[in-house]
């Protein structure tokens, strides 16, 4: 039986993230105790994040220009992205995305929530790259890939045709539902609502109405501010309403989008999350690990979880002078700073 793993350092404990000297132990993944330790070191202790959006694939895009507005860059089934995805090969594909997980992990990510087209060739693929990888990749398929993947994912309802019939089969066949809804307005959200989904993507136009019925149904929603200015759906901190979405009740998930325009760098999001919405850093960091949910295990630290954290090392960066981590982690921590992911793939 192997000896339990056991992590020293100043922990965000819970989803209060409450800063506590502690040392936690890890059996068989799980962590078994958390511990009071007065004498625990200056490494920081930070729960794993999760990406809640992204579109890993487009990596083989990166890049490529973004002179287009969103109908002619994203939207299936012409879009420039799926013209150049058409055009991939899968090895090339593979490649590519296990090259985004791989920065993803270094920047403590450990899972994310994938929209991933192509159908089931699609999700296997994206399979393959993270296979071998500490990684958990919750996949929404497309075009018949939800049939091997976690859920169906969908863009825009008036970009799709046949959703009702899509939802009716996924549903059947116990997958979960995500749509993209209210990205560049707010008509097809309602849409979207009708279909009671898992996961709201964007929402970036939607009416308080319209929020505050994901609040009442507890639909969360994953918002990519980062995405949302590149790709010119929105100048203004008012768009995405993220702080009504909180004085709501929603549940906001943070994620990166199209790597084809934004890196799926966890830190960044937050970063420009924070700085541009004005928002509390506690509450944008606990947006940036809330999307795990969906692996069955949120990362979050405490007793009877899986273990899924990194630890940050304060002595060789200015982060040894930091008054409040929370805030240094939100808006200045150096991915050259993690010392060492710990992330379980397995629990028992």
């Amino acid at each position: 039986m192997n000896a339990p793993q056991i992590v020293s350092g100043q922990a965000l404990l819970g989803e209060e993230l409450a800063l506590r000297p502690v040392d936690i132990v890890i059996e068989q993944g799980l962590i078994t105790a958390i511990e009071e330790n007065p004498r625990a070191p200056q490494f920081w202790i930070c729960p794993a994040f999760f990406d809640a959006h992204t579109h890993l694939a487009d990596t083989v895009a990166m890049d490529c220009g973004n002179s287009g507005d969103l109908v002619s860059m994203v939207t299936p089934p012409d879009g420039l992205k799926h013209r150049i995805l058409a055009a991939t090969s899968h090895t090339e594909l593979v490649a590519a995305m296990r090259a985004a997980i791989t920065g993803m992990i270094g920047s403590g990510t450990f899972g994310c929530a994938d929209f991933r087209e192509g159908g089931r060739p699609g999700v296997h693929a994206l399979q393959e790259a993270a296979a071998g990888l500490d990684f958990l990749p919750v996949i929404f398929g497309r075009e018949g890939g939800e049939v091997d993947a976690y859920g169906l994912g969908i863009s825009s309802t008036r970009d799709v045709a046949g959703v009702e019939l899509q939802v009716s089969a996924a549903r059947k066949a116990g997958k979960r539902i995500a749509f993209h809804a209210g990205e560049r307005d707010k008509d097809d959200v309602d849409a979207a609502l009708s279909f009671e989904p898992d996961l709201l993507i964007h929402m970036t136009h939607a009416t308080k109405k319209q929020l505050r019925a994901c609040a009442e149904k507890e639909i969360p929603i994953a918002v990519c501010p980062r995405s949302n200015w590149t790709l010119g759906v929105t100048a203004s901190a008012r768009y995405p309403s993220l702080k009504l979405m909180l004085d709501l009740g929603c549940t906001v998930m943070l994620g990166t989008d199209n790597a084809m325009f934004v890196p799926p760098d966890m830190f960044s999001e937050m970063a420009f999350t924070a700085t541009v919405y004005r928002l509390d850093p506690k509450t944008v960091l606990r947006s940036a690990v809330e999307g795990s949910q969906f692996t069955g295990s949120p990362f979050f630290i405490r007793k009877g979880a899986r273990a899924a954290l990194f630890t940050l090392d304060l002595s060789h960066s200015a982060l040894a002078f930091s008054r409040d981590p929370i805030i240094s982690i939100v808006k200045r921590a150096p991915m050259s700073a993690i010392r060492n992911n710990v992330f379980n793939l397995k629990i028992q």
